[in-house]
């Protein structure tokens, strides 16, 4: 029998008799634990900007850079514990901490300084540090001036906005750069714009210190989350990753799955949403996991558009999935001022239901290909691999005690949690974490928070000039005066400005714009304000599966060798539950076990798990035999019916789900061969 440390070495072996592997077995075992080869590596860099970091070639800086992202990760970690400093010097010092690992981190260019700092880099460095010296050694006369600024608030406003911008370049590329350029040019020449946007325009002096003085800015409320709950929680994830907890997932999905019906895509399922909920990076998963999933979906015998589909739609589906969500749940928690162990909860129905709409319509495509599973014999054994790493759930366990039960702090949680998580470790000699380990743990989630944090701090001067401007306002009765027609058509327009937004725009950012500008607006349609937030992060996160952009599908297909298109558009067919349960919640929040009784919560969920079954045959067409269109369509607005809470409707989906089974079973038996092959 396999053991879960050797699994990747015996996967592709006999999977389909004859067929030679595409992937050596080196490599899938290398996958599995994480490491990834230098093609896979590059393609993750070229398609994911903020994985295209610096390869610093002075020891001596490179020393320096390690150790600072240490003094950094230490800086949050113990005023997590201990308490932070004031509001806005806490904040500041964050946003410079994070703009000088920027610089180190991302070049100016393709073309300057990839292996090397510039003198202009220095410059940056210099003057990003500048900027909270200069609001600790004069806070109180920062604060007193913010409606009257002086020549000296000017320049540290303007420095501090101009860097801004060039590290969101820099890390997230032009989209978000360029979005904030023009919410600074509305802010300053919007006096001119005819109609509802016209405003009474501002200065750059007024426009700057009002991002930069008080909380309502760039030091607004995504600095503070990513300041806090992002930091905490990346470093977490990166604590947990040390410890061997992203092999332990990869190898637990194969014990648990990999032996069944197209059991590798499966597999890419359940390890791509438990790996996506922590470290919220779809296109970084999709590269990690699809790794050593994709070579094994293509040997038993999926398309290779339909297995890198299956690994695209599974990753982004990570960051809807609770307790962590990517850390997105906490920026949703601070907006709303919701307890976090609240929002998970109302979260976790339409996760469940994305992901079970992805297993089953996996399931039933292998049904109609007449796919098997990869061997038991060659599989690790679930109480093996138990045994081995099983140890690592401890410190989730504790992670979700504290948030839902004892009441504690998400922040204080998280420390905790990350403490649990080294103690838990070295249980066992084969996850034990030495001094150096981590050091780099520490060090690693530096490095992953600051992509993130500029992203916020970004989307700051957004919400800064939206804010001064009233723009959020002006939007806000555009789209209630809209929805008063029509709040289906409004809620088709929302969808795809978060779509949009979020082809250009990280997840996190997009979510944090749109949950600004158009969640509050849906709210006043009568939508409970957490249906209307989970509405726009849906969307905002679908933008990485969605063409023409699709950043996670066309990372998976440049791993398959599919076609990126049609890799994105069945990427889509597959995620197709989770782009119908959205407009599912909002007209029936008791699909978010929001005001429900506990019998009306499981009869909802109940009758949302059959009605994403139903989506699954009429997408794939197939249910033990092949299936016609009428039926299919038939079948697909019986699907609607059983989403929908209504008593009838269910009775009618219900109705027509057994109808169908009864009808296929029968049909499967007259024809087996048709059962194998399909339509």
């Amino acid at each position: 029998m396999g053991r879960p440390e050797d699994a990747g070495s015996l996967l592709l072996k006999g999977a389909l008799p004859g067929a030679e592997p595409e992937v050596s077995d080196e490599a899938i075992a290398d996958a599995m634990k994480g490491v990834l080869s230098e093609e896979q590596q590059k393609l993750l860099e070229n398609l994911d900007k903020e994985s295209h970091t610096r390869k610093l070639v002075s020891p001596i800086i490179e020393r320096v850079f390690y150790l600072l992202c240490i003094v950094v990760s230490l800086y949050h970690f113990i005023t997590a514990f201990v308490g932070t400093p004031v509001v806005l010097e806490h904040r500041s010092l964050h946003v410079g901490m994070m703009l000088t690992l920027g610089f180190i981190m991302y070049p100016f260019g393709k073309k300057s300084g990839y292996k090397a700092l510039g003198w202009f880099d220095w410059l940056f460095i210099a003057l990003a540090m500048a900027v909270p010296i200069y609001i600790w050694t004069d806070y109180l006369g920062v604060v007193e001036r913010a409606g009257n600024p002086g020549l000296f608030d000017l320049i540290a406003a303007t420095v501090l906005v101009a860097l801004v911008l060039e590290s969101s370049r820099r890390t997230a590329g032009w989209a978000l750069t360029i979005l904030c350029l023009a919410f600074i040019a509305y802010g300053l020449f919007g006096r001119g714009l005819p109609g509802m946007f016209g405003h009474r325009g501002y200065t750059w002096m007024q426009l700057s210190n009002h991002l930069f003085a008080n909380t309502e800015g760039i030091y607004g409320t995504s600095v503070s989350v990513a300041a806090s709950y992002i930091f905490l929680f990346i470093l977490f994830g990166a604590v947990m990753g040390k410890s061997g907890m992203g092999a332990f997932f990869n190898d637990l999905a194969m014990a648990l799955a990999g032996h069944s019906k197209g059991g590798p895509a499966k597999v890419a399922v359940i390890a791509s949403g438990l790996l996506g909920s922590i470290n919220g990076s779809a296109v970084a998963n999709v590269v990690t996991t699809g790794a050593f999933t994709i070579p094994l979906m293509k040997k038993v015998g999926y398309s290779k558009n339909f297995a890198g589909a299956v690994e695209a739609s599974a990753s982004v589906g990570g960051q809807l999935l609770p307790p962590i969500m990517g850390a997105a749940a906490f920026i949703m928690a601070e907006i709303l001022s919701m307890p976090y162990s609240v929002i998970i909860v109302h979260a976790a129905v339409p996760a469940m239901l994305y992901y079970m709409g992805i297993i089953i319509q996996v399931h039933l495509r292998a049904g109609k290909l007449g796919l098997v599973g990869l061997p038991k014999n060659r599989l690790p054994l679930v109480k093996e691999v138990m045994r081995q790493r099983g140890h690592l759930l401890i410190p989730i366990g504790v992670l979700l005690y504290l948030l839902l039960f004892s009441g504690t702090t998400v922040i204080y949680a998280a420390v905790i949690t990350i403490v649990a998580t080294i103690v838990t470790a070295s249980l066992k000699k084969s996850t034990r974490m030495n001094f150096r380990t981590i050091c780099d743990a520490f060090a690693e989630g530096a490095k992953q928070t600051a992509s993130v944090a500029i992203a916020c701090a970004c989307v700051g001067v957004i919400i800064g000039v939206t804010s001064k401007t009233g723009f959020g306002l002006t939007m806000a009765n555009a789209i209630i005066s809209l929805g008063s027609h029509s709040l289906l058509f409004t809620l088709l327009f929302t969808m795809v400005t978060c779509m949009i937004l979020g082809m250009g725009v990280p997840s996190i950012p997009a979510y944090i714009i749109t949950g600004t500008i158009a969640a509050p607006a849906l709210a006043k349609l009568g939508i409970p304000l957490l249906s209307a937030h989970l509405f726009v992060f849906y969307y905002a996160m679908f933008a990485n599966l969605t063409p023409p952009v699709a950043l996670a599908a066309f990372a998976a297909a440049g791993l398959s060798g599919g076609e990126p298109v049609k890799t994105g558009f069945s990427a889509v067919k597959l995620a197709l539950a989770g782009f119908i349960v959205p407009y599912m919640f909002v007209y029936s929040p008791q699909l978010l076990l929001i005001n429900t009784t506990f019998l009306e919560g499981v009869r909802v969920t109940a009758g949302a798990c059959l009605g994403v079954f139903l989506i699954g045959i009429a997408v794939e067409g197939y249910l033990f035999a092949g299936i016609h269109a009428l039926l299919r369509i038939i079948a697909f607005i019986a699907a609607l019916c059983l989403i929908d809470i209504g008593i009838y409707t269910d009775l009618f989906g219900l109705a027509v789900l057994t109808l169908l089974f009864l009808v296929q079973r029968h049909l499967a038996g007259q024809n087996p061969r048709s059962a194998v092959s399909g339509p």
